[in-house]
């Protein structure tokens, strides 16, 4: 688990040049606090900082290069199959001078060219540059795990682990009108899009072929996705998931540093954190509790999973003032804004986790492939004819009487209803586009400036080509796609990295999610409730008071903050009209609005409006100010 910085000249590599990628590199320094290293001809540069995970050895420091010097590499991420690989590799005559996983990469690369990606079990970006050619390989695994991103510059193109890595590369910096108003609707930007025009993410599965005559993109694989799922028998299931993820917990424990797992009490976590003990005694695994916020507090059922497979178990008590009191330095490691705020146990969880182990697996994506959110049962009920659903339809303009916030018990479940009432009124994709999305075109359209406001209808479009309304697993593909990369992945890697922490995630080993999608939509979600098959195939590793409880996620008290500890700063950054009116992005009068339904009774979905818009000025006052 690494990070790094490259730039390829058209013509010749200038001093300059260096310089920049060597700056952009040392912003790389808390994804690779263990070592640094740089390269560079008079056509390429690369530098990479190390976090080291398997061959902790000088041996293991990157840029490294094949014995003959013509090929150089640059790395993030873990290959878990590279023992195998290995093995085969000698048997074609390479010899190896380390253990890492890197120079199995490097000498994959050599061996089978860009067919290397087909025989990968991993996560992983990398740069792979051939003196001989000119050119260099660059990759993204399938899922976007580890993040990526690159510019086509006048000179030359840059690439690198972060944006903030290629910055000191980019001459004036613009922000991207579409990738503006993706962000107000998402709370994050999902791939291609940066905040910056002219910078763009790689998308999951892609590869870039970087030369003297440009640059080609190649897809490499998809999110499998099959009209006619094969297995729809629960047994069937069970006997070829558990095998599976077995697997990819046992391949993902395999380093030279101390691994644990991290463990919220959920179904999920609680299954990565079973599996991981049984093959590795008394590993260790960590949970935050809120001490203040008990209705959200599930370390009671962690302790349950933890004594029953006899973990070394470690519960950070938190309260609502320390996840405030490490906000800041949470949202100053972004290089572009990201608005789920659920990033910022995140950030508090990796920080205490590193101080015990380096390496922690998570129950990350488990959701996304086995139906585990909300939404996915409300997207599934609102499409089935029923008393309920028309009761709800005329009913419906009743909850907009009501007080509605995520602030308490009675006014969320008035939020939920007003909003599922609104979902009955779409159908098909656009039902998908209102679940995925946070904040209304109208709301979107009164927040931005009208020279900043954009319809987002063509990225939607785009996305739900193919979409089928009949099927759970083409919603569940769509949020693989658009929703896990651009969200939940993204949240993972820079808030565990931010920590020098490297998180892997079972189950997004690309077999496990092939399996998935084999799966037919009723062993995911039915009568019975969400992620049926995952539930059954581990009922006997969990305890039992873990079933039938609602899932829970990490809340955060942003309404009382922003009346409270935050409104100053959020008058100083987000409701000041001289500020305001100066960055010509937003509408001030809007503003208004928004502040006084802040400070109303009735609140609604704004705090994530008002949290989107103190993210982005935290995030401008670091990259346009700072």
């Amino acid at each position: 688990m690494c990070g790094f910085a490259g730039f390829f000249a058209n013509e010749i590599l200038t001093q300059g040049h260096s310089d920049q990628v060597k700056q952009g590199t040392a912003t790389l320094s808390k994804r690779g606090p263990d070592a640094d290293g740089f390269f560079s001809d008079q056509q390429v540069a690369l530098g990479h900082r190390r976090l080291s995970i398997n061959d902790i050895s000088e041996q293991g420091t990157q840029p490294m290069s094949a014995s003959d010097d013509r090929y150089q590499i640059v790395f993030n991420g873990e290959i878990y199959n590279y023992k195998s690989l290995r093995q085969e590799l000698v048997t074609k005559g390479f010899t190896f001078k380390s253990e890492t996983d890197t120079e199995v990469l490097l000498y994959g690369y050599i061996a089978w060219g860009a067919e290397v990606l087909q025989r990968l079990n991993g996560f992983f970006a990398f740069a792979i540059y051939d003196s001989q050619l000119r050119e260099v390989f660059v990759a993204r695994d399938r899922f976007g795990i580890k993040p990526l991103v690159y510019a086509v510059l006048a000179d030359g193109i840059a690439f690198g682990s972060e944006i903030k890595s290629i910055l000191p590369l980019i001459g004036k910096k613009e922000i991207d009108r579409e990738a503006l108003n993706l962000y107000f609707e998402l709370t994050y930007i999902p791939s291609p899009n940066t905040i910056f025009k002219g910078i763009s993410k790689l998308a999951p599965g892609k590869y870039l072929r970087i030369g003297s005559t440009g640059i080609e993109s190649h897809q490499y694989y998809e999110v499998p996705y099959r009209e006619e799922a094969s297995i729809s028998k629960m047994a069937e299931g069970i006997s070829a998931l558990r095998p599976l993820l077995k697997k990819a917990v046992t391949d993902r424990l395999v380093a030279d540093v101390p691994v644990g797992t991290f463990l919220s009490g959920g179904i999920d976590s609680s299954i990565i954190t079973a599996l991981a003990a049984q093959e590795h005694h008394q590993i260790d695994s960590f949970s935050i509790g809120f001490r203040d916020n008990p209705y959200y507090d599930e370390t009671e059922y962690a302790l349950a999973v933890a004594k029953k497979w006899k973990t070394n178990h470690h519960v950070f008590s938190l309260t609502s003032e320390d996840l405030l009191e490490h906000a800041f330095s949470a949202i100053d490691y972004l290089d572009e804004p990201f608005a789920d705020s659920s990033a910022l146990p995140v950030f508090i969880l990796s920080k205490l986790t590193k101080e015990h182990v380096t390496v922690a697996l998570s129950g990350d994506g488990a959701d996304e492939i086995f139906s585990g959110y909300n939404k996915h049962e409300a997207y599934s009920r609102a499409g089935q004819p029923s008393l309920s659903n028309r009761l709800i339809d005329s009913l419906g303009s009743l909850a907009t009487r009501l007080p509605q916030s995520r602030d308490s018990r009675l006014a969320d479940l008035s939020r939920k209803f007003s909003k599922y009432h609104d979902l009955l009124q779409l159908s098909g994709a656009d039902r998908y586009w209102m679940l995925a999305t946070f904040t209304k075109e109208q709301q979107r359209r009164g927040v931005l400036h009208p020279d900043h406001f954009e319809s987002t209808k063509g990225f939607s479009d785009q996305l739900l080509q193919g979409f089928r309304a009949d099927d759970l697993n083409s919603f569940l593909h769509k949020d693989v796609q658009l929703v896990l990369p651009g969200d939940m992945l993204r949240k993972v890697d820079s808030m565990s990295m931010a920590n020098g922490l490297e998180v892997r995630v079972p189950f997004l080993d690309h077999q496990v999610v092939d399996l998935a999608f084999d799966l037919h939509q009723s062993l995911k979600l039915n009568e019975k409730g969400r992620k049926q098959v995952l539930l059954e195939a581990f009922r006997n590793e969990l305890p039992a008071e873990l079933f039938n409880r609602s899932k829970q996620g990490f809340e955060v008290p942003l309404l009382d903050w922003m009346r409270n500890e935050l409104k100053s700063t959020l008058d100083e950054l987000v409701f000041n009209r001289e500020r305001i009116e100066a960055q010509g992005l937003f509408n001030f009068t809007y503003l208004m609005v928004v502040r006084q339904r802040l400070h109303g009774n009735n609140p609604g979905d704004v705090p994530i409006l008002v949290w989107q818009l103190f993210v982005f000025q935290k995030w401008w006052n670091n990259y346009f100010l700072g």
